[in-house]
């Protein structure tokens, strides 16, 4: 074996490329870069998006000579005004290394904000004046240059500002230069709105220019589910309806809407997670072998699940909302809004025929974890007895305490044939010491620049995703579904551990998982 140190370096190029874009046969791309976040003094921008930037820089992914940061939005503040606004956010520790401390000076003296409506073409002809004379400052051939234009913002604006960039804020011609928009969820709050949306927004940029935003696809163990799958042999004869009895994919929440109840009740637990987040990562469980790492080949197979899904059966939904939810004045008295929520989707396919696939989110629960929970089947012929124990279960914890575990019977040490619970884990931060995992927006973001769309929704993905979800949020809507009240801090309905055994979930009683120590 090789040694269990490991380490970062330091990126020396910006064009530094992945497997993945060798494989698609992407140049490395040189010339400026000037990335706009939109909605710059907003809350996404502040806590995700320059994070992330600030993140990519110090790795040498944002080279200074090539790159320069544009912050718009609607408040008018100064330069100054707004790097004192992130630097907080840059450096939440007060420890930090007066390397580090140089290195957010550094990175602030990159930001450049411009103010203006969303709506008028006054601000963004501003704008593009600011990028072309950075463009121009840095020797950059017309027509060579990039632009990301990142919109933290609501999607009620972005068919507004999709076209105020089109119209003013294009790079100038085609000799392998290019512009790219980044949407944020919810893309739409069901078929039709998202259908709608996309035309919009189809009308004036082409698919391979459009990247909708999907962080959870970001998360390093979501990234890891296709290696697990293709790259391990033991995984392949497993997969399937003949071993998986069923499928859980989970989000819990310990905590409530705090204080952004107004802004959740519009949307509630199944379109803020479950049609997004889980539903991409069952994608990921579920698809078969891609031809390729390209992205359109992954997405193709994606969508193939998707359209693959049964019409979601009523007694396989059940909402919750916890008690305490509409004392936030912001919340309608007589809201119906789901705060919980388990799903049962079923994939009419020859590998998932009859294998049900549960997917599960809530707020103000007992714990907060999101995991996919992979549970086999019973052993047939139990000759040790041990069937009450629990099943063999596949676990990926994507959060916190990232982990991928496999949990099995074994012979309890001793004199005695007795068997136990235990488990095969590789837990991360254990395995990968002093290896920071990057955050979903930095490796999103990253990917935006270097034309990866495979972590990004593509638009037939995204209709067929509200197609599964839409005849359901439109009866919740309407108030023919109504959600069940639980206790703060428990495990939501005990409606929803019945479903869940009705399914064929079979609870481990007496076996939990310990993140081990270091």
């Amino acid at each position: 074996m090789g040694t269990s140190e490991w380490h970062i370096e330091r990126r020396s190029s910006f064009g530094t490329e992945s497997p993945l874009a060798r494989e698609a046969g992407n140049a490395p791309e040189t010339g400026t870069l000037s990335i706009v976040v939109l909605g710059a003094s907003g809350d996404l921008a502040k806590k995700k998006t320059f994070p992330a930037l600030f993140h990519l820089y110090r790795q040498g992914f944002l080279p200074p000579d090539e790159v320069h940061i544009f912050g718009y939005a609607r408040t008018k503040i100064s330069d100054d005004e707004l790097r004192k606004r992130l630097r907080g956010y840059l450096v939440p520790d007060k420890g930090a290394s007066p390397q580090k401390l140089e290195d957010v000076e550094n990175f602030l003296q990159l930001i450049k904000y411009v103010s203006g409506s969303y709506d008028s073409e006054d601000g963004f002809r501003l704008l593009d004046k600011e990028i072309s004379e950075h463009e121009y400052l840095k020797n950059s051939v017309e027509g060579l240059s990039r632009r990301l234009f990142y919109l933290a913002l609501p999607p009620s604006v972005y068919p507004s500002v999709c076209k105020m960039i089109k119209t003013c804020c294009m790079n100038k011609s085609g000799l392998g230069g290019w512009t790219r928009v980044v949407v944020e969820k919810p893309f739409g709050r069901d078929l039709q709105s998202a259908e709608e949306l996309s035309t919009e927004i189809g009308k004036l940029f082409e698919e391979p220019q459009i990247y909708r935003i999907d962080h959870y696809l970001g998360k390093e163990l979501v990234q890891n589910m296709l290696v697990l799958r293709f790259a391990n042999r033991f995984f392949l004869p497993l997969w399937n309806r003949d071993n998986i009895d069923n499928v859980q994919i989970v989000f819990r929440e310990d905590f409530g809407t705090d204080g952004r109840g107004g802004y959740f009740d519009q949307y509630g637990i199944i379109r803020d997670i479950i049609q997004n987040h889980l539903l991409q990562v069952l994608c990921l469980v579920a698809m078969e072998k891609p031809v390729s790492l390209r992205p359109e080949h992954i997405r193709d197979e994606k969508v193939k699940v998707l359209e693959s899904v049964l019409p979601i059966r009523d007694d396989e939904v059940i909402l919750g909302q916890y008690e305490g939810y509409k004392d936030d004045p912001t919340v309608p008295d007589q809201s119906n809004t789901p705060t919980f929520a388990t799903v049962i989707l079923r994939i009419h396919n020859e590998r998932w025929e009859g294998v049900p696939f549960i997917l599960k989110a809530g707020k103000a629960l007992n714990s907060r974890k999101a995991e996919i929970r992979v549970q086999f089947k019973d052993v047939p012929g139990d000759i040790f007895k041990c069937k009450k124990q629990g099943r063999n279960e596949f676990v990926i914890r994507l959060q916190p305490s990232e982990a991928i575990y496999m949990k099995l019977t074994v012979k309890q040490p001793g004199l005695e044939m007795s068997t136990v619970q235990s488990e095969l884990d590789l837990s991360y931060g254990q395995r990968y010491q002093g290896v920071t995992i990057p955050e979903a927006y930095e490796r999103l973001i990253l990917d935006t620049i270097r034309g990866d769309q495979q972590h990004f929704v593509r638009r037939d993905e995204l209709k067929a995703s509200w197609q599964i979800f839409t005849p359901v949020l439109h009866r919740i809507d309407e108030g023919e579904f109504q959600p069940i009240p639980y206790k703060p801090g428990s495990r939501g309905p005990a409606e929803a551990d019945q479903l869940l055994k009705k399914a064929g979930y079979v609870q481990t009683h007496g076996y939990i998982w310990i993140p081990p120590t270091l």
